[in-house]
């Protein structure tokens, strides 16, 4: 391997560009917690779930590709590293979600709980200082397993001889089985209880599996972009995108199925606690964002998955993956603000400076990790 591709000449220019963003666009989310803090605490959910996920779907298939021995992986792990080492600003950046509980949660709000019977049921678990426990714990875990996953693979490039493939191996075995738990609670916690009333045993397998196409799908374009700008063109090759194009099927086949799935068992329990996070995602403009999401999310991406031109031509690979990030984030809205915006669809500047504010920290962070050590790792297979 030529070892300059393998190097960046010091922080990419986007990256210290992204700094600035962020800086600018962080401010103005403080001006918006004093102007509508109920629309800034759900704007800033959505911000912080979309950029996490495209960390922890990075995460997860890091060690799944351990577990499973993918050698085909190799050219792209150090760039999965580098994605889910991000995860320590996204620690902080979920920090003030914490000072809004009342703002997103209604079982948070004393008033609320005194009127309703069934959130009185569910207080042992939904109270405010149990769920912030919680989610240190979901935000330890997920940053100590990247972190440690990257020394050791790290460590590797200069012992390659040594049982550091091994210790990989175990900790992601360990890893996966945390993971999985980890994002279902932070799933139930985060997402499904902005409706207290509302449950789905389902909803953990549709979270997750956005998430890993969320991680499939930036792996991609940042691939994309460093080869663009000359890094990695012989390390990475077209056989190594085609897996990944066939992976990115896979989850979002997955991803249809776990929708479909919830929404058939529910319609046929036909339980009114159940049906009205439903019946409140069919009125008004959310019907339409509903039916984007079944064509955009899935029919469109799907048919064109489906063919090996798409997964092979590298142009609309990069195209399908960012539309698949887009109705991604679109997901996360659907998800988040019916909370909110009950009779349909409202677009706030604060939405915009939230996900900059977030996005470009992680780019800015990303590419001061990536600058620090070779963009794959030194044992990379390398397929034409």
């Amino acid at each position: 391997m030529n070892s300059e591709e393998l190097h960046l000449s010091g922080m990419p220019r986007c990256s210290r560009l992204a700094g600035w963003f962020a800086l600018g666009a962080l401010l103005l989310c403080g001006l918006g917690v004093v102007q509508n803090p109920a629309q800034f605490y759900h704007s800033w959910l959505v911000a912080v779930l979309f950029v996490l996920s495209i960390a922890l779907g990075a995460l997860f298939l890091n060690m799944v590709f351990h577990l499973t021995g993918a050698e085909w992986s190799s050219p792209v792990r150090r760039l999965l590293e580098n994605l889910g080492a991000t995860l320590p600003i996204l620690f902080v950046l979920t920090l003030p979600l914490f000072f809004g509980l009342q703002e997103l949660y209604p079982w948070s709000r004393a008033a609320t709980v005194a009127e309703d019977h069934l959130i009185q049921f569910k207080t042992p678990f939904l109270n405010s200082s149990f769920f912030i426990a919680r989610a240190l714990i979901y935000l330890s875990v997920w940053t100590l397993l990247a972190l440690r996953l990257r020394a050791l693979s790290l460590q590797e490039d200069k012992d390659s001889a040594g049982q550091l493939p091994a210790r990989m191996r175990k900790l992601s075995a360990a890893g996966v089985i945390l993971f999985g738990l980890t994002v279902t609670f932070a799933a139930f916690d985060w997402l499904m209880s902005l409706d207290a009333h509302w449950y789905s045993t389902i909803f953990g397998l549709y979270v997750f599996s956005g998430f890993v196409v969320a991680g499939l799908a930036g792996i991609i374009l940042l691939s994309r972009y460093l080869q663009v700008r000359g890094y990695l063109t012989k390390t990475i090759g077209i056989e190594t995108y085609h897996d990944l194009g066939r992976m990115l099927l896979t989850f979002t086949i997955f991803w249809a199925y776990m929708g479909v799935s919830q929404y058939f068992l529910i319609w046929y329990g036909n339980i009114p606690e159940e049906t009205i996070w439903y019946q409140q995602r069919w009125h008004g403009s959310w019907r339409a964002i509903s039916l984007i999401l079944v064509f955009g999310h899935f029919m469109v991406p799907f048919l064109l998955l489906l063919t090996r031109w798409a997964k092979r031509n590298l142009l609309m690979l990069g195209l399908l993956s960012g539309w698949l990030l887009v109705m991604h984030g679109v997901d996360l809205h659907w998800l988040v603000m019916p909370a909110l915006h009950a009779e349909g669809l409202v677009l706030s500047w604060q939405d915009l400076v939230s996900l900059v504010g977030v996005m470009a920290s992680m780019i800015w962070w990303l590419g001061w990790i990536s600058s620090r050590h070779p963009l794959a790792p030194r044992l990379a297979v390398i397929k034409p």
